[in-house]
């Protein structure tokens, strides 16, 4: 399985804090998650609050261990409460459904890891993280 190397993921948060600039956003966090669920890498901008990093990775971590991009997650937990509730225990309260959990694939489709951004409003923080990992030439599914 190709992996998702840390000078890719430090180029993925680059260009989605990048992004976030252009855009007026609020301060960002970004976490950058392996295709097991591990951390790459992660960045908080100055200004963002320190609580951050839970929901970053709570993004992204539902994302990668579903296989699912927090856009679906949130239409689940909307259509289906009682499974997110299920998955949330499965995964001891880590998943948080919402976009700016986006999928990383290459360009064969394949899930190679997962980008969590927090800061602004969900949908913002998902614009902003497609536009990171299309930096890196990868294929977002947020």
């Amino acid at each position: 399985m190709p992996e998702l190397s840390l000078a890719r993921a430090r180029k993925i948060i680059k260009a989605t804090l990048a992004r976030g600039h252009d855009m007026g956003l609020k301060p960002l966090s970004v976490v950058v998650l392996d295709s097991g669920g591990h951390v790459t890498a992660f960045e908080r901008e100055d200004g963002a609050a320190p609580g951050r990093f839970p929901i970053a990775h709570g993004k992204a971590y539902g994302s990668i261990m579903l296989g699912m991009a927090g856009r679906a997650q949130m239409a689940r937990a909307e259509a289906q409460a009682y499974f997110m509730t299920a998955v949330n225990g499965a995964y001891g309260g880590q998943v948080v459904p919402v976009p700016g959990g986006i999928l990383i694939r290459d360009k064969k489709g394949a899930v190679i890891g997962a980008i969590g951004v927090t800061g602004d409003t969900s949908d913002n923080d998902a614009e902003a993280g497609l536009a990171g990992i299309e930096a890196a030439n990868l294929v977002g599914e947020a």
